[in-house]
C-alpha cells in the first residue's frame, strides 16, 4: 500500500516543477522536453500507486483542519484516481507527441511550463476535497489555458484565447459565488462534510455556469472552437485530457458523489445536454476546417458524458463516466492526427486535402481508429460508453432524450466519415507529403490502438467504474 505523502507528492511535482521548465530549457532543449514528460508520467506512476488502496476500499487522504470552515484536504478515492490516470496518460502521450511538433517554435519553455503547470492544477483540482481548493486550481487551469490558446501571439490568436479566458474564468466566478452559498448556509467547504446534503437550486444554477462553461456546453460553447488556433497538442490538451473534462469531473464529484439533485434537474440538464449535442453535431457537418470539426465533435461528445451523469441511475452513471476515459483517448488521437496533416499540408480546409492515405498510411489509420471510437462502432471502446449512455437514458424514463442522442450519435458516424473521406481518400492533393517525425507518428499509433484495446479488454476500466459507481449510496 502507498503512503499518504505519495498523494502529496503527485500533486506537488508537477505543479512546481513546471517552474523549473524555463531553467531547463535555459541549460538544454532536449532536458526541458524530458524533465517535462518525466514531470507528467510522475503524476501517472503516483496515481497508479494510489490505485490498489481504491480497489481495496482504503483510499488514501491528507486532512488538515484550518480556521473559518476552510480545510487543506486531499483524497485518491475511486473516481479522483480514475480521472488523474485519465488526464495524466492522455497528457503524457501529447508532450511526447510535442517533441516532433514544436521542436521549429519559439517559446518553448514557456509552452512546457504551462502544459505541466496545467496537469499538476489537473492533479490538485481531482484530488481536492475543499471547494476553495477546487476553485483555485480551476483557475490556475484557466491561466494556463490563456497562455497556451494564444501560444503564436497574433492579434486574431490573443482575441480568441482572451474570450475562452473570460467565458471560462466568469462560469468560475458565478460558480464561486454558488460555492459561497454553500458555506453560508452549511458552515464548510469541505466536501467529507457536505456528503449527502441537499443544495438550493440558486446554488446549483451558479454552480452550473461554471460547469457548462469549462466544459464547452451551449451556449457556453464558442470558446472551444475558436480555440483551435492554438498548436494542436494544446488543441488536444484542451479539447481531450484535462481542460474540457475538469468541468464534468466537477459535475461527477459534486452531483455524484456529494450533493443531492432535485429531481427536476435530472430532466433539465440532459435536455440542455441533448439541444448542445444536436447543434454542435449539425455545426461539425457543414464546417470545412478540420480542427474545428472536431472541436464541435468535442462539444457534443461532452453532452454525452453530461447526459450519463446527470440522468440520476446506475447505468448512465457508469456509461458518462467511461465515456470521459473513450473521449480523451480517440479525441486526443483525432487532434493529434489533423495536428500531422495540417503540419504536412499547412492548411486545416478539408476541401484542399484528399488522397492522403498514400501519403500518411500510420495517420490514416491512427485516425480511422480514433473515429471508430468516438462514432460508437463496436468492438471500440466508445461504443460500451455510448451505449450504457443512451441506455440510463431509456431508464430515466423519458424515452425522447435517448432517441435524441441516438441522432447525435448517427450525426457523429456522418461527419466523421466526411473528414476521412475528404482528406486521405479521393485525388492525391499533395504528392511531396510525408509522415511526420517519429515521435508525432508513435503517439498518434499509440492512441489509436489504446482506443480499440480498451474496447477490446473492456472489463479492465469498467472494474475500477463499477467501484466508483458502487459505492454512490443514493441507488
Amino acid at each position: 500500500m502507498a503512503s499518504p505523502g505519495i498523494l502529496l507528492i503527485c500533486i506537488a511535482v508537477p505543479l512546481l516543477g513546471s517552474f523549473l521548465m524555463p531553467l531547463f530549457g535555459r541549460i538544454n532543449a532536449a532536458l526541458r522536453n524530458i524533465m517535462a514528460l518525466v514531470f507528467v508520467l510522475f503524476a501517472l506512476v503516483a496515481s497508479g500507486l494510489m490505485l490498489p488502496g481504491v480497489i481495496q476500499d482504503a483510499p488514501l487522504s491528507i486532512q488538515m483542519d484550518l480556521p473559518l470552515g476552510f480545510s487543506f484536504g486531499f483524497l485518491a478515492d475511486g473516481l479522483a484516481v480514475f480521472m488523474a490516470l485519465t488526464a495524466s496518460l492522455v497528457a503524457a502521450i501529447i508532450v511526447f507527441y510535442s517533441f516532433g511538433y514544436m521542436e521549429h517554435y519559439e517559446n518553448q519553455n514557456e509552452y512546457y511550463m504551462m502544459v505541466v503547470l496545467f496537469i499538476g492544477a489537473m492533479m490538485g483540482l481531482v484530488y481536492s476535497t475543499n471547494l476553495i481548493f477546487i476553485y483555485m486550481f480551476w483557475e490556475i487551469s484557466a491561466i494556463c489555458c490563456w497562455r497556451l490558446i494564444g501560444f503564436y501571439r497574433t492579434e486574431q490568436v490573443v482575441l480568441r484565447a482572451n474570450k475562452a479566458f473570460l467565458i471560462t474564468v466568469g462560469g468560475a466566478l458565478l460558480m464561486l459565488i454558488g460555492f459561497i452559498g454553500i458555506y453560508i448556509q452549511t458552515g464548510t467547504f469541505d466536501l467529507l462534510e457536505l456528503q449527502g446534503r441537499g443544495i438550493d437550486s440558486w446554488i446549483l444554477i451558479l454552480i452550473l455556469f461554471g460547469v457548462l462553461s469549462k466544459s464547452a456546453t451551449l451556449p457556453l460553447h464558442s470558446w472551444l472552437p475558436d480555440a483551435g488556433v492554438a498548436p494542436s497538442p494544446v488543441t488536444s490538451l484542451l479539447h481531450a485530457a484535462v481542460l474540457v473534462k475538469i468541468g464534468v469531473y466537477v459535475f461527477a464529484r459534486l452531483f455524484l458523489i456529494n450533493f443531492q439533485m432535485e429531481i427536476d434537474w435530472q430532466t433539465i440538464i440532459p435536455t440542455i445536454a441533448a439541444i448542445s449535442a444536436l447543434v454542435s453535431g449539425g455545426a461539425a457537418i457543414v464546417e470545412n476546417d478540420i480542427k474545428r470539426i472536431i472541436a464541435y465533435s468535442t462539444v457534443s461528445q461532452l453532452a454525452f458524458i453530461l447526459l450519463g451523469l446527470s440522468c440520476g441511475n446506475m447505468i448512465g452513471a457508469a456509461g458518462g463516466l467511461m465515456y470521459i476515459l473513450m473521449h480523451s483517448l480517440a479525441k486526443a488521437g483525432l487532434f493529434l492526427c489533423a495536428g500531422v496533416v495540417e503540419h504536412s499540408t499547412h492548411t486545416k480546409d478539408i476541401r484542399q486535402m484528399g488522397g492522403l492515405v498514400k501519403r500518411l498510411p500510420i495517420t490514416a489509420v491512427a485516425f480511422a481508429l480514433c473515429a471508430f471510437s468516438v462514432a460508437g462502432i463496436p468492438p471500440f471502446g466508445g461504443f460500451f460508453a455510448k451505449y450504457l449512455v443512451i441506455a440510463g437514458a431509456f431508464e430515466t424514463g423519458i424515452p425522447w432524450l435517448a432517441i435524441v442522442f441516438v441522432l447525435g450519435a448517427v450525426m457523429t458516424v456522418v461527419y466523421l466519415i466526411r473528414v476521412f473521406v475528404k482528406v486521405f481518400f479521393g485525388k492525391l492533393t499533395h504528392p511531396d507529403l510525408k509522415e511526420g517525425s517519429w515521435e508525432m507518428v508513435v503517439a498518434v499509433a499509440i492512441l489509436g490502438i489504446l482506443s480499440l484495446a480498451i474496447g477490446i479488454f473492456i472489463n479492465v476500466p469498467s472494474g475500477l467504474i463499477n467501484l466508483i459507481v458502487d459505492s454512490i449510496g443514493r441507488w
